[in-house]
């Protein structure tokens, strides 16, 4: 299932109690009130925990959750979160999100630069690893079962021919004990069961690292199964690296044999759809492609020579109250920009 939407002007988030009276949230939506409203929403079950998991343990008393509407969420591969630090914390400024999905933040979990963001009123979940991979999410609407990834999650076992895997600066000691990668980490924010994912590139088709892309979506897609049957509102959000159609790539004859447009990949996309997760597709701010990725090099930024592999994936729930997405070529230009531009999602 595919939507596409239209970018609309940005209004305050509010944030209500599932359950309480209509009338109260309309007139909330339509701006009655100028800033959020903080209600508790009774009666949803905790995320179930599993031993896979790595998760926040409350040190306090548990929280009271939270319904937000008029949502602003957005997800970004930012490609160092240091090195995109000063126009990251711009771009907050500016775009204002609530909810926003990062990867590649290419840091440990410890060294992540939490007191910045916290400084702009969000919440902070990042699950990194060092040099390579890392997701985080913040959140300014309440960050509550925070989940380092998922169960099932893969590990890379590495290419032949480096059987104790010593390439891969993600694994430990043991072959047998290697880690999953920091690439998935999820939590409910507003009401909303949200998940920031970097799915593995693949290399190329002949690789292990394709074989391992292809296993990770599939335990993926068991993962967001369980989850389904507990969260009516979930929104799945990053970079897949998989252009789902030929119209999301620039010219398809130049993938010709390269991953991100294989047809397994592209299944992979179609198995999460087939849970009842629709595509939404945002407006691209120029041109008539909404591509998401542009590759440093050969002037493809400005050519337009792009890719679209960030993906925002939304239960029926979230995508009926989506009222505009848009991607933001303006954070994609300047001066040491990420090789991705956010995509930005607004939710009445």
């Amino acid at each position: 299932m595919e939507m596409e939407t239209s970018a609309q002007p940005r209004e305050p988030s509010v944030i209500l109690p599932r359950g309480r009276g209509a009338a109260r949230g309309a007139a909330l939506r339509r701006g009655a009130e100028p800033s959020r409203a903080l209600r508790p929403r009774p009666g949803t079950p905790p995320h179930q925990s599993h031993e896979s998991l790595q998760r926040t343990q409350p040190v306090h008393p548990p929280r009271e959750r939270w319904e937000a509407i008029r949502v602003r969420l957005a997800t970004w591969n930012v490609n160092s979160v240091k090195a995109r630090l000063p126009r990251l914390l711009e771009w907050l400024g500016e775009a204002k999100p609530d909810i926003v999905c990062l990867q590649e933040i290419k840091t440990t979990t410890a060294l992540f630069p939490e007191a910045e963001v916290n400084e702009l009123g969000y919440e902070v979940a990042a699950h990194g690893e060092g040099r390579w991979n890392g997701v985080a999410l913040l959140s300014s609407v309440g960050l509550d079962d925070v989940s380092r990834g998922f169960p099932g999650q893969p590990s890379y076992a590495g290419e032949p021919g480096d059987p104790g895997g010593q390439a891969e600066l993600t694994l430990i000691d043991e072959p047998d004990l290697r880690k999953p990668e920091a690439r998935a980490v999820g939590a409910t924010c507003g009401g909303i069961r949200v998940w920031s994912l970097y799915v593995p590139n693949g290399r190329t088709p002949e690789s292990a690292h394709y074989a391992y892309k292809l296993q990770w979506f599939a335990a993926l897609r068991t993962a967001l199964e369980a989850e389904l049957s507990q969260h009516a509102q979930l929104a799945v959000c990053g970079d897949f690296n998989v252009a789902p159609t030929d119209d999301d790539v620039w010219d398809p004859k130049v993938f010709v044999n390269s991953t991100h447009v294989t047809p397994p990949e592209r299944q992979a996309l179609a198995g999460l759809r087939a849970l009842g997760l629709t595509d939404v597709v945002p407006k691209p701010m120029k041109g008539p492609h909404p591509f998401t990725y542009w590759d440093y090099r050969a002037g493809a930024f400005a050519k337009d020579q792009g890719m679209r592999i960030d993906l925002v994936y939304a239960t029926e729930a979230v995508a009926t109250r989506v009222s505009g997405a848009y991607v933001d070529r303006e954070a994609r230009k300047g001066k040491g920009p990420s090789d991705h531009a956010p995509i930005v999602v607004d939710l009445d």
